[in-house]
């Protein structure tokens, strides 16, 4: 019973594609005069809508709201239908897919950034976004960069400059709804107690603590947050990859953390001495 019922299904799937596929093609084969043009066109563009929506599904849940990523999909899948042409020997699917694709990672392009940057860091970060995706619902853990650099075929050099530029991604609104019920704002949510002492006292700390760390140590951390270099500009600076950079940037936080944690609450601490590369 279930065979015969999935054969059914599939029959009668196979027969709404070639609907949609006739439609296309004959709203091509009329001329720019005819009358049928019109409604044929908006028929052609029902049929293959809800391909459209597929595709605009799977961007859904990075930052942009799914109304204006399936309207985005929809402005696609009409450039299709009023480019294709069956003369080219072409299917239409394997030509509106790209089309639409392309349409959404425009929009993600030039829509959602809040500093202008290089637009193969943006295509590579959109990549990235969505290797992630895939490779989680695939594998159930989290990807490595090595992971990502094998997926998409890249260096893990490039995977980490695609993943610095993603901090230049459109910030959020403060006027964006949060709380399981989306009854406050963000900006309601960013008052905070007055920290400013805690942070000069963090300062004093800060100096001897950077001391105790290697000279190249020192110069990573340095470098990182007084220079804002990239993790690529650092490695070239200090001669190694990105990814012993990055090692070395982590392993350097961590020992300052402790060094600091180890202080706290303490009434002595380590002379004021700080050296930076």
């Amino acid at each position: 019973m279930r065979t015969a019922s999935a054969q059914t299904s599939a029959v009668a799937a196979t027969s709404r594609d070639e609907h949609a596929v006739g439609l296309v093609v004959a709203f091509a084969a009329l001329p720019v005069a005819d009358p049928a043009r019109p409604d044929l066109r908006r028929r052609s563009i029902e049929a293959w809508t809800p391909m459209a929506d597929r595709l605009a599904r799977r961007y859904a849940g990075r930052g942009e709201p799914f109304d204006d990523l399936q309207q985005t999909a929809a402005i696609g899948l009409i450039k299709a239908v009023d480019r294709f042409d069956p003369a080219s020997g072409g299917d239409f699917a394997a030509y509106a897919v790209p089309t639409i694709l392309g349409e959404i990672r425009r929009h993600f392009r030039d829509r959602t950034w809040t500093v202008r940057v290089p637009r193969r860091i943006q295509e590579l970060w959109l990549a990235i976004s969505e290797a992630n995706s895939l490779w989680q619902a695939r594998h159930g853990r989290t990807p490595t960069v090595a992971d990502l650099a094998a997926h998409l075929r890249v260096s893990d050099e490039e995977i980490i400059e695609g993943l610095e530029g993603s901090r230049a991604y459109r910030a959020w609104s403060l006027s964006t709804p949060v709380g399981p019920d989306g009854s406050c704002e963000l900006v309601d949510t960013l008052g905070v107690p007055e920290h400013g002492y805690a942070l000069a006292e963090l300062g004093i700390d800060l100096g001897p603590a950077m001391a105790t760390l290697t000279e190249r140590e020192q110069r990573v951390v340095s470098l990182r947050f007084y220079g804002n270099h990239t993790l690529a500009q650092i490695a070239e600076r200090i001669g190694v990859s990105p990814m012993h950079a990055s090692r070395l940037l982590a392993l350097s936080l961590a020992k300052l953390r402790r060094r600091l944690a180890s202080w706290e609450g303490r009434s002595e601490r380590a002379p004021a001495v700080m050296v930076l590369g």
